[in-house]
């Protein structure tokens, strides 16, 4: 059976680094595309690990290339997702997760519709408000830019397949699951076991 093609984004500050994480720690099958960006690195995040940091140079490089399966750019930092052999490895049953932004995810369901496209939301603007805060990286300014952002973000949620609540980690991660068992459950990933 070919791999599944997760995609999941949401606005910023939603969590979903940390829920994308815990599926990773859940569902050890499920490989991660780590993307390319060219902002700096938060405080702990690691070359390779959670990004690869590049250069604005480097990145254009790796568009001229062709390295990309999508970019895009946000909040004035490129962002891509490496294209890795992304087919190969579903064709070979490796499921792919990809955490990226609202932009690049419609870029990659142009390409790949037959992907899976979840959209994370938070609990309240509130709530969000205050995850962005908690994370002592934005100025005032950034905050108010990302929070009238996320408004516009959370309404190219309707182009997705799913939504789901990040109203606790464990119950955000838990209903994805339940997303793919379903999807692996489809008549048409399993037309072959019909006689």
């Amino acid at each position: 059976m070919r791999g599944l093609l997760i995609v999941i984004s949401g606005a910023s500050g939603t969590g979903k680094g940390t829920v994308c994480k815990k599926l990773l720690d859940d569902l050890p099958q499920v490989a991660y595309s780590i993307s390319a960006t060219t902002r700096a690195p938060r405080p702990g995040e690691v070359d390779g690990k959670e990004y690869y940091f590049l250069s604005r140079d480097e990145f254009n490089a790796w568009i001229a290339d062709e390295k990309f399966l999508e970019f895009a750019e946000v909040y004035g930092n490129f962002y891509g997702t490496p294209l890795n052999k992304i087919d190969e490895r579903l064709n070979r049953g490796e499921d792919i997760l990809l955490e990226i932004d609202v932009q690049g995810a419609l870029n990659v369901k142009r390409k790949c519709p037959d992907g899976i496209y979840i959209f994370l939301l938070p609990p309240s603007l509130d709530e969000l408000k205050r995850r962005i805060e908690g994370r002592g990286t934005e100025s005032p300014e950034s905050l108010q830019r990302r929070l009238s952002n996320a408004v516009a973000e959370i309404k190219v949620g309707l182009e997705y397949n799913y939504v789901v609540v990040n109203d606790s980690v464990d119950n955000a991660a838990d209903q994805i699951k339940a997303i793919l068992i379903a999807e692996r459950c489809k008549v048409e990933r399993n037309r072959d076991k019909f006689l």
